[in-house]
């Protein structure tokens, strides 16, 4: 199948059980057993588990209660994050041998754009091959990673061969690979979105391909289209060596659960003066308020209003907040609120396919 729009060479990279993998290469002594990162007071969160915790079911944002009873020999470690931060600053220094279009999304993983790159190699293949071996030597920790025709995929595609592997999609494979995929392993689709396709009989990216654009509108609104592009191969959103925040939050977890609602509105207030410091300090404003809930019985609801202009003042983000809170009665009492502001006036939307892009050709070496 030939694409209708410029291929890029994209590697996905995302270190294996960074947080955890660091803290085992450190102390040799946790290397080989079950230990989750963060998670060890009572009302602890696990921040990263080790393969050797995720075989018992722990996993990152699971409460460290849970967690030890999911794993009773489990060992909790402080977090340290300036460590994590030093490691990754090494990581990525080796990627900028290679290119200058490196877009981070966290200390852990990155996109890399290597088209056409500072070492004359055509193959991305190879590229992605030689900076994981970098990685290994320099920091003694394992990578893995995903090469394809764009950044969907590409993150997709590094989860194949977890840990310590590398998956390449061709531009002649993308669309089978798209077909075979359980919806499940879609980048952007959660539980509740499974839950919800395949209550619509969709299990497999060639389900959600015999969907119209209008049925995906209708059932998933704006993602729909996302939806039906993706499945297609089709995404368009470049390497951002600067990435643009698609959202600015600020939450607070309890030490004791919250029940009442005169609690929650001072712990709110604090939250939007916290928001509204970000948001000054990044020249910042948005229209959609989501209130972030989680119960004590680790239940998670949002809730959302979309306002008419742009804001970004305290009051303004409260008084939404606080009418998010009264939308509907708390039946539980609370251990997390949190308040983040999305529709920014920094986003624009990926240029969709032109009629005159440059037809490629699958003569294109991965």
């Amino acid at each position: 199948m030939d694409f209708d729009f410029p291929l890029r060479k994209i590697i996905h990279v995302d270190m294996d059980a960074f947080y955890a993998s660091v803290e085992q290469h450190d102390n040799p002594e946790l290397k080989g057993k079950p230990i989750a990162v963060g998670g060890g007071s009572k009302r602890g969160v696990v921040s990263a588990a080790s393969y050797e915790a995720r075989k018992f079911g722990v996993r990152s944002a699971m409460s460290g209660m849970q967690a030890q009873r999911n794993c009773p020999q489990l060992i909790f470690v402080k977090p340290r994050f300036d460590r994590y931060k030093e490691i990754s600053l090494q990581i990525r220094s080796i990627f900028y041998e290679y290119t200058d279009l490196v877009e981070p999304l966290s200390l852990d993983e990155a996109y890399l754009d290597v088209t056409e790159n500072k070492k004359g190699n055509p193959s991305a293949t190879l590229i992605a091959k030689e900076i994981r071996q970098k990685i290994l030597d320099k920091t003694g920790l394992t990578a893995s990673a995903g090469i394809s025709i764009n950044k969907f995929i590409a993150k997709v595609a590094s989860d194949y061969n977890k840990p310590n592997g590398q998956k390449t999609v061709n531009p002649e494979e993308v669309i089978q690979f798209l077909e075979d995929l359980d919806i499940r392993k879609f980048y952007g689709v959660g539980k509740v979105t499974a839950d919800k396709m395949y209550r619509l009989g969709i299990f497999t990216g060639k389900d959600l391909k015999q969907k119209s654009l209008e049925f995906l509108d209708e059932h998933f609104g704006k993602s729909g289209k996302y939806y039906y592009h993706v499945v297609r191969g089709i995404h368009l959103s470049a390497v951002k060596p600067h990435r643009i925040p698609k959202s600015v939050g600020a939450e607070r977890t309890f030490f004791e659960n919250l029940s009442s609602e005169i609690f929650m509105l001072e712990k709110l207030r604090h939250i939007a003066e916290e928001l509204e410091r970000r948001l000054k300090k990044s020249k910042i404003a948005g229209k959609t308020i989501t209130l972030k809930i989680k119960f004590s019985d680790f239940t998670l609801q949002t809730r959302s209003k979309t306002l008419p202009y742009y804001i970004s003042s305290k009051d303004l983000i409260l008084e939404t907040a606080k009418e998010l809170l009264y939308q509907s009665p708390l039946e539980e009492s609370v251990r997390l609120l949190g308040i983040s502001l999305a529709n920014l006036n920094t986003e624009k939307d990926d240029e969709p396919p032109k009629k005159e892009s440059v037809l490629v050709q699958l003569k294109f070496d991965f």
